[in-house]
Protein backbone atom coordinates (compact mmCIF):
# COMPACT_ATOMS: atom_id res chain seq x y z
CA UNK A 1 0.00 0.00 0.00
CA UNK A 2 1.23 3.49 -0.86
CA UNK A 3 0.57 6.52 1.32
CA UNK A 4 0.59 9.94 -0.32
CA UNK A 5 1.40 12.42 2.44
CA UNK A 6 -0.15 15.71 1.37
CA UNK A 7 1.31 19.12 2.04
CA UNK A 8 0.44 21.66 3.22
CA UNK A 9 -1.21 19.94 6.17
CA UNK A 10 -1.48 20.42 9.92
CA UNK A 11 -0.78 23.53 11.94
CA UNK A 12 -1.33 26.91 10.28
CA UNK A 13 0.25 30.19 11.39
CA UNK A 14 -2.75 31.10 13.57
CA UNK A 15 -2.68 27.78 15.41
CA UNK A 16 1.08 27.97 15.88
CA UNK A 17 0.72 31.46 17.34
CA UNK A 18 -2.11 30.43 19.70
CA UNK A 19 -0.29 27.35 20.98
CA UNK A 20 2.96 29.25 21.48
CA UNK A 21 1.00 31.97 23.28
CA UNK A 22 -0.51 29.53 25.76
CA UNK A 23 2.84 27.85 26.37
CA UNK A 24 4.45 31.23 27.08
CA UNK A 25 1.54 32.35 29.26
CA UNK A 26 1.88 29.21 31.40
CA UNK A 27 5.63 29.80 31.66
CA UNK A 28 5.22 33.49 32.50
CA UNK A 29 2.13 33.49 34.73
CA UNK A 30 2.01 29.96 36.10
CA UNK A 31 -1.08 27.84 36.50
CA UNK A 32 -3.95 27.58 36.63
CA UNK A 33 -4.38 29.75 33.55
CA UNK A 34 -7.84 29.97 32.04
CA UNK A 35 -8.72 29.74 28.35
CA UNK A 36 -12.05 30.85 26.92
CA UNK A 37 -13.15 27.95 24.70
CA UNK A 38 -10.68 25.38 23.41
CA UNK A 39 -7.40 27.02 22.40
CA UNK A 40 -7.81 25.27 19.03
CA UNK A 41 -10.26 22.56 18.00
CA UNK A 42 -8.10 19.52 18.60
CA UNK A 43 -8.51 16.96 21.36
CA UNK A 44 -4.81 16.13 21.68
CA UNK A 45 -3.78 19.77 21.95
CA UNK A 46 -6.46 20.51 24.54
CA UNK A 47 -5.63 17.47 26.66
CA UNK A 48 -1.91 18.25 26.55
CA UNK A 49 -2.55 21.76 27.86
CA UNK A 50 -4.92 20.47 30.54
CA UNK A 51 -2.07 18.31 31.80
CA UNK A 52 0.10 21.44 31.99
CA UNK A 53 -2.51 23.25 34.10
CA UNK A 54 -4.66 25.10 31.58
CA UNK A 55 -8.36 25.28 32.40
CA UNK A 56 -10.76 25.61 29.47
CA UNK A 57 -14.04 27.36 30.22
CA UNK A 58 -17.23 28.15 28.33
CA UNK A 59 -18.38 30.89 30.71
CA UNK A 60 -16.25 33.67 32.19
CA UNK A 61 -18.26 33.39 35.41
CA UNK A 62 -16.25 30.21 35.98
CA UNK A 63 -12.98 32.20 36.02
CA UNK A 64 -11.98 33.58 39.44
CA UNK A 65 -11.75 37.37 39.47
CA UNK A 66 -8.25 38.69 38.79
CA UNK A 67 -7.09 35.50 37.04
CA UNK A 68 -5.10 35.25 33.84
CA UNK A 69 -7.25 34.46 30.81
CA UNK A 70 -6.36 33.63 27.23
CA UNK A 71 -8.75 34.17 24.32
CA UNK A 72 -8.58 31.30 21.84
CA UNK A 73 -7.56 31.47 18.18
CA UNK A 74 -11.23 31.66 17.13
CA UNK A 75 -11.82 35.11 18.58
CA UNK A 76 -14.42 36.49 20.98
CA UNK A 77 -17.21 39.05 20.94
CA UNK A 78 -17.01 42.53 22.51
CA UNK A 79 -19.39 41.30 25.22
CA UNK A 80 -16.84 38.68 26.32
CA UNK A 81 -14.12 41.33 26.43
CA UNK A 82 -16.41 43.55 28.51
CA UNK A 83 -17.07 40.77 31.02
CA UNK A 84 -13.33 40.05 31.23
CA UNK A 85 -12.67 43.68 32.15
CA UNK A 86 -15.58 43.70 34.61
CA UNK A 87 -14.12 40.65 36.37
CA UNK A 88 -10.64 42.22 36.42
CA UNK A 89 -9.19 39.35 34.35
CA UNK A 90 -5.70 39.72 32.90
CA UNK A 91 -6.41 38.83 29.28
CA UNK A 92 -4.05 37.61 26.57
CA UNK A 93 -5.62 37.79 23.11
CA UNK A 94 -4.50 34.87 20.92
CA UNK A 95 -7.12 35.49 18.22
CA UNK A 96 -5.88 34.57 14.75
CA UNK A 97 -5.23 37.81 12.80
CA UNK A 98 -7.28 36.45 9.90
CA UNK A 99 -10.27 36.12 12.23
CA UNK A 100 -9.63 39.64 13.54
CA UNK A 101 -9.76 40.81 9.90
CA UNK A 102 -13.32 39.47 9.61
CA UNK A 103 -14.29 41.14 12.89
CA UNK A 104 -12.98 44.50 11.65
CA UNK A 105 -14.88 44.09 8.38
CA UNK A 106 -18.08 43.40 10.34
CA UNK A 107 -17.55 46.55 12.40
CA UNK A 108 -16.87 48.65 9.29
CA UNK A 109 -19.86 47.38 7.31
CA UNK A 110 -22.13 47.85 10.31
CA UNK A 111 -20.99 51.43 10.85
CA UNK A 112 -21.62 52.15 7.16
CA UNK A 113 -25.22 51.02 7.52
CA UNK A 114 -25.01 47.60 5.90
CA UNK A 115 -26.92 44.50 6.85
CA UNK A 116 -24.32 41.72 6.84
CA UNK A 117 -24.88 38.14 5.75
CA UNK A 118 -22.28 36.01 7.51
CA UNK A 119 -21.62 32.73 5.72
CA UNK A 120 -20.72 30.15 8.33
CA UNK A 121 -21.80 27.40 10.70
CA UNK A 122 -24.19 28.19 13.53
CA UNK A 123 -22.65 27.76 16.97
CA UNK A 124 -19.03 27.73 15.81
CA UNK A 125 -16.81 29.76 18.15
CA UNK A 126 -15.62 31.98 15.31
CA UNK A 127 -19.15 32.70 14.12
CA UNK A 128 -20.31 33.57 17.64
CA UNK A 129 -17.43 36.03 18.03
CA UNK A 130 -17.99 37.69 14.66
CA UNK A 131 -21.75 38.02 15.10
CA UNK A 132 -21.12 39.55 18.50
CA UNK A 133 -19.41 42.54 16.85
CA UNK A 134 -22.70 43.76 15.37
CA UNK A 135 -25.52 41.46 16.52
CA UNK A 136 -28.28 43.74 15.26
CA UNK A 137 -26.76 43.90 11.77
CA UNK A 138 -25.69 40.31 11.03
CA UNK A 139 -27.71 37.42 9.61
CA UNK A 140 -26.29 33.90 9.26
CA UNK A 141 -26.46 31.81 6.09
CA UNK A 142 -25.29 28.19 6.19
CA UNK A 143 -26.40 27.13 2.71
CA UNK A 144 -27.89 28.43 -0.55
CA UNK A 145 -31.30 27.35 0.79
CA UNK A 146 -30.81 29.64 3.79
CA UNK A 147 -30.17 32.52 1.40
CA UNK A 148 -33.60 31.96 -0.10
CA UNK A 149 -35.14 32.15 3.37
CA UNK A 150 -33.58 35.48 4.33
CA UNK A 151 -36.25 38.10 4.95
CA UNK A 152 -34.46 41.22 3.75
CA UNK A 153 -36.51 44.25 2.62
CA UNK A 154 -35.89 45.72 -0.83
CA UNK A 155 -33.35 48.54 -0.87
CA UNK A 156 -31.37 47.22 2.11
CA UNK A 157 -27.64 47.86 1.87
CA UNK A 158 -26.12 44.37 1.93
CA UNK A 159 -22.66 42.94 2.46
CA UNK A 160 -21.39 39.42 3.03
CA UNK A 161 -18.54 37.96 5.08
CA UNK A 162 -17.41 34.37 5.59
CA UNK A 163 -16.10 32.20 8.38
CA UNK A 164 -12.40 31.63 7.72
CA UNK A 165 -12.50 27.80 7.82
CA UNK A 166 -15.22 27.03 5.29
CA UNK A 167 -15.08 24.87 2.21
CA UNK A 168 -14.14 27.21 -0.62
CA UNK A 169 -16.61 25.47 -2.93
CA UNK A 170 -19.45 25.63 -0.40
CA UNK A 171 -18.81 29.31 0.31
CA UNK A 172 -18.72 30.12 -3.40
CA UNK A 173 -22.07 28.39 -3.93
CA UNK A 174 -23.63 30.51 -1.17
CA UNK A 175 -21.99 33.71 -2.46
CA UNK A 176 -23.27 32.96 -5.97
CA UNK A 177 -26.80 32.54 -4.64
CA UNK A 178 -26.50 35.78 -2.65
CA UNK A 179 -25.43 37.65 -5.79
CA UNK A 180 -28.28 36.11 -7.78
CA UNK A 181 -30.87 37.15 -5.22
CA UNK A 182 -29.23 40.44 -4.22
CA UNK A 183 -27.23 41.78 -7.20
CA UNK A 184 -26.21 44.88 -5.25
CA UNK A 185 -24.54 42.93 -2.39
CA UNK A 186 -20.87 43.73 -1.73
CA UNK A 187 -18.12 41.60 -0.24
CA UNK A 188 -14.86 42.17 1.61
CA UNK A 189 -11.93 43.67 -0.35
CA UNK A 190 -10.09 40.37 0.09
CA UNK A 191 -11.77 36.98 0.61
CA UNK A 192 -12.13 35.83 4.21
CA UNK A 193 -11.40 32.10 3.92
CA UNK A 194 -7.88 31.76 5.24
CA UNK A 195 -4.86 30.77 3.16
CA UNK A 196 -4.29 27.56 5.16
CA UNK A 197 -7.85 26.34 4.71
CA UNK A 198 -7.64 26.99 0.98
CA UNK A 199 -4.23 25.33 0.62
CA UNK A 200 -5.24 22.14 2.43
CA UNK A 201 -8.39 21.92 0.34
CA UNK A 202 -6.42 22.53 -2.85
CA UNK A 203 -4.10 19.63 -2.02
CA UNK A 204 -7.05 17.23 -1.61
CA UNK A 205 -8.69 18.56 -4.79
CA UNK A 206 -5.50 17.93 -6.80
CA UNK A 207 -4.45 14.61 -5.26
CA UNK A 208 -7.78 12.86 -4.68
CA UNK A 209 -7.89 11.33 -8.16
CA UNK A 210 -4.78 9.29 -7.31
CA UNK A 211 -6.25 7.42 -4.34
CA UNK A 212 -9.25 5.37 -3.28
CA UNK A 213 -9.13 6.43 0.38
CA UNK A 214 -8.42 9.70 2.22
CA UNK A 215 -7.57 9.86 5.92
CA UNK A 216 -7.99 13.31 7.46
CA UNK A 217 -6.39 13.77 10.87
CA UNK A 218 -8.27 16.22 13.06
CA UNK A 219 -11.01 16.41 15.66
CA UNK A 220 -14.73 16.19 14.93
CA UNK A 221 -15.34 19.78 16.06
CA UNK A 222 -12.68 21.13 13.69
CA UNK A 223 -14.53 22.90 10.89
CA UNK A 224 -11.63 22.94 8.43
CA UNK A 225 -10.94 19.23 9.07
CA UNK A 226 -14.57 18.35 8.40
CA UNK A 227 -14.41 20.29 5.14
CA UNK A 228 -11.38 18.24 4.00
CA UNK A 229 -13.31 15.03 4.54
CA UNK A 230 -16.35 16.40 2.74
CA UNK A 231 -14.23 17.60 -0.18
CA UNK A 232 -12.72 14.14 -0.68
CA UNK A 233 -16.20 12.61 -0.66
CA UNK A 234 -17.37 15.16 -3.23
CA UNK A 235 -14.59 13.83 -5.47
CA UNK A 236 -15.99 10.29 -5.05
CA UNK A 237 -13.22 9.16 -2.73
CA UNK A 238 -14.00 7.40 0.55
CA UNK A 239 -12.79 9.53 3.45
CA UNK A 240 -12.59 9.35 7.23
CA UNK A 241 -11.85 11.99 9.86
CA UNK A 242 -9.89 10.60 12.81
CA UNK A 243 -8.28 11.97 15.96
CA UNK A 244 -5.42 9.48 15.79
CA UNK A 245 -4.35 5.92 14.99
CA UNK A 246 -6.66 4.42 17.62
CA UNK A 247 -9.60 5.43 15.39
CA UNK A 248 -8.37 3.51 12.33
CA UNK A 249 -10.32 0.46 11.19
CA UNK A 250 -8.26 -2.11 9.27
CA UNK A 251 -11.30 -2.96 7.15
CA UNK A 252 -11.10 0.49 5.57
CA UNK A 253 -7.90 -0.58 3.82
CA UNK A 254 -9.17 -3.80 2.24
CA UNK A 255 -8.08 -3.82 -1.42
CA UNK A 256 -6.83 -0.22 -1.09
CA UNK A 257 -3.61 0.44 -2.98
CA UNK A 258 -3.18 4.19 -2.41
CA UNK A 259 -4.16 6.31 0.59
CA UNK A 260 -3.91 10.07 0.97
CA UNK A 261 -3.15 11.40 4.44
CA UNK A 262 -3.69 15.02 5.34
CA UNK A 263 -4.38 16.93 8.54
CA UNK A 264 -6.56 19.85 9.51
CA UNK A 265 -5.01 23.15 10.53
CA UNK A 266 -5.20 22.35 14.26
CA UNK A 267 -3.85 18.76 14.11
CA UNK A 268 -0.32 18.13 15.45
CA UNK A 269 2.27 16.63 13.10
CA UNK A 270 3.17 14.11 15.80
CA UNK A 271 -0.25 12.49 15.36
CA UNK A 272 0.23 12.39 11.58
CA UNK A 273 3.48 10.48 12.14
CA UNK A 274 1.76 8.11 14.58
CA UNK A 275 -0.80 7.26 11.87
CA UNK A 276 1.94 6.70 9.30
CA UNK A 277 3.83 4.48 11.74
CA UNK A 278 0.68 2.38 12.23
CA UNK A 279 0.16 1.96 8.48
CA UNK A 280 3.79 1.03 7.96
CA UNK A 281 3.66 -1.56 10.72
CA UNK A 282 0.25 -2.97 9.79
CA UNK A 283 0.31 -2.81 5.98
CA UNK A 284 4.01 -2.33 5.09
CA UNK A 285 3.01 1.03 3.65
CA UNK A 286 5.46 3.14 1.70
CA UNK A 287 5.21 6.94 1.93
CA UNK A 288 5.43 9.45 -0.89
CA UNK A 289 5.59 13.13 0.08
CA UNK A 290 3.61 15.44 -2.21
CA UNK A 291 3.75 19.20 -1.70
CA UNK A 292 1.23 21.35 -3.58
CA UNK A 293 2.57 24.66 -2.32
CA UNK A 294 4.83 26.08 0.39
CA UNK A 295 3.56 28.08 3.37
CA UNK A 296 5.79 30.68 4.98
CA UNK A 297 3.25 32.70 6.95
CA UNK A 298 4.10 33.68 10.52
CA UNK A 299 2.03 35.74 12.96
CA UNK A 300 3.35 37.87 15.80
CA UNK A 301 2.67 36.84 19.37
CA UNK A 302 0.02 38.83 21.27
CA UNK A 303 1.40 42.11 22.54
CA UNK A 304 1.01 40.90 26.13
CA UNK A 305 3.66 38.22 25.49
CA UNK A 306 6.12 39.84 23.10
CA UNK A 307 8.54 40.84 25.87
CA UNK A 308 8.53 37.33 27.37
Amino acid sequence: MKVILAAPRGFCAGVNMAIESLDLAIEQFGTPIYVYHEIVHNRYVVEAFQEKGAVFVEHLEDVPEGSHLLFSAHGVSPEIRRIAVERNLVAVDATCPLVTKVHLEAIRFSREGYTIVLIGHAGHDEVLGTMGEAPASILLAESPAHVDELGIPDGTKLAYLTQTTLSVDDANRIIERLKQRFPHIVGPPKEDICYATQNRQEAIRILSSEASLVIVIGSQNSSNSQRLKELACEHDVEAYLIDGPQDLDDEWFTDVETVIITAGASAPESIVQDVIHYLKARFSATVEFRSIRTEEVHFQLPKELRSV
